[in-house]
């Protein structure tokens, strides 16, 4: 299948980079390779339902959305018991240590990645009960 994505330029340098640092045969390879991966995570992540303890990191454009990350932030008070905020010139950096139920857990990392300021979400799933 033939398909097209509309990415930046410089995520597409940055990817190839990487493909080719690693020896992989060509961009349609490591594109498979990295949606794999991406099916992958969210397959484990969609398979938490006990109660965890995570940490959630992500970076984003603190004037575009920060007033909106605290109202969510606020919505999750029940799984959220730390946070950590640093500032990178114009993109912050925050982590949120969490505790609780699973879904809630998954259900946040989703609504953090609903913002077009921020840039990346991770998480981490330390302990699932």
């Amino acid at each position: 299948m033939r398909t097209s994505f509309n990415i930046p330029d410089a995520v597409v340098d940055e990817f190839d980079q990487v493909w080719q640092d690693e020896g992989i045969d060509n961009r349609s390879r490591a594109v498979r390779e990295a949606m794999q991966e991406y099916i992958e995570s969210h397959t484990r992540l969609e398979a938490i339902s006990e109660d965890v303890i995570a940490l959630v990191a992500f970076d984003y454009r603190h004037h575009d959305v920060i007033g909106a990350l605290h109202g969510v932030q606020h919505e999750y008070q029940d799984v959220i018991l730390n946070t950590s905020h640093t500032h990178q010139g114009e993109w912050c950096l925050e982590s949120l240590f969490c505790q609780g139920n699973g879904k809630r857990v998954r259900k946040l990392t989703y609504r953090l990645r609903d913002f077009d300021g921020v840039n990346r979400v991770k998480i981490m799933v330390i302990r699932d009960d």
